[in-house]
């Protein structure tokens, strides 16, 4: 055998092992992106509720603007809803006092949804607070600025009863 006959299956060993090792790499690095897919998959599963509020009961959209003034609605319960945001007309990137007061029925927790009808703004749904009185509840909220200037927006009251879950939507502008 000549002296360069040795080299050649050393050669040979060498790339089939940096052949291993890359496809071992490869497949690891597809394994990894495989897990973090699933992984999104399971987190976007699992936040899907709060994109879209589970309710047992949605009223149609009411006639009243809440940047007006109060608005009132009726439950299914015979319950009646006093809705009302402040300041009006309503401000983006200010502070909101947002209050709802109820007469009649048994309300245990409420929350406003606050969606743009033209454009997703984001997640935006502050819980009030139940005052000591059990009929007013109260909190705070703002709305994102839209770079159009004018935004219309829907309200959905969350409203947990004793007996369901009541979805109150209302529409408002803001930005005029």
């Amino acid at each position: 055998m000549a002296p360069g006959d040795n080299e050649a299956p050393q050669v040979n060993d060498r790339n089939d092992t940096r052949h291993a090792d890359l496809m071992t790499k490869n497949l690891l690095l597809d394994a990894a992106i495989l897990l973090g897919l699933a992984i999104l998959g399971v987190i976007g599963y699992k936040l899907a509720p709060l994109l879209n509020p589970k309710t047992d009961v949605a009223l149609p959209l009411s006639s009243c603007d809440p940047g007006r003034q109060p608005c009132m609605a009726t439950l299914p319960d015979g319950t009646q809803l006093e809705f009302s945001i402040d300041p009006r007309p309503i401000p983006a990137l200010k502070p909101l006092q947002v209050q709802a007061t109820f007469r009649g029925g048994d309300v245990r927790k409420v929350e406003v949804d606050f969606a743009g009808t033209e454009m997703k703004m984001g997640y935006n749904r502050p819980q009030l607070e139940r005052q000591a009185d059990g009929v007013h509840f109260r909190g705070q909220a703002s709305l994102p600025v839209c770079i159009t200037g004018t935004m219309e927006w829907q309200a959905t009251l969350l409203v947990h009863t004793t007996l369901a879950v009541v979805a109150v939507p209302f529409r408002f502008v803001t930005g005029h």
